[in-house]
């Protein structure tokens, strides 16, 4: 990983980043395992993307494809959110974690701006 993408753990999930557009932008299927317990993040992700689409939700339309190393160390494009767009998917999402993420990633955020 270069200086532009990172890791951060949550609760011993690890979470992809990058920083794009001046931001940080975080892997989706990585903040949905980190929030359910299912071994098909990638799948669940998929599901709730189509409902979202079909809600007419526009979250899903603001995520970019960036790419990022996975675990055979190459690079893919993999469907990423800003802060911002992180929380209204995260919203979505039932879980007992959401909100302690959501207080990780304020926190992440704010230690960026702190830099």
């Amino acid at each position: 990983m270069d200086q532009k993408t990172a890791l951060v753990v949550f609760e011993d999930k690890k979470i992809r980043r990058i920083w794009h557009n001046d931001e940080w932008y975080f892997s989706v299927v990585d903040v949905v395992g980190a929030l359910i317990d299912t071994p098909d993040a990638r799948n669940y992700w998929k599901v709730l993307k189509h409902r979202l689409l079909k809600e007419g939700s526009e979250v899903v339309t603001k995520c970019n494809q960036l790419k990022l190393p996975s675990s055979d160390g190459k690079y893919y494009e993999t469907d990423c959110a800003n802060t911002k767009n992180m929380f209204r998917i995260i919203q979505t999402i039932p879980s007992p974690r959401a909100e302690p993420f959501k207080q990780w990633l304020s926190q992440v955020g704010y230690e960026r701006v702190q830099e």
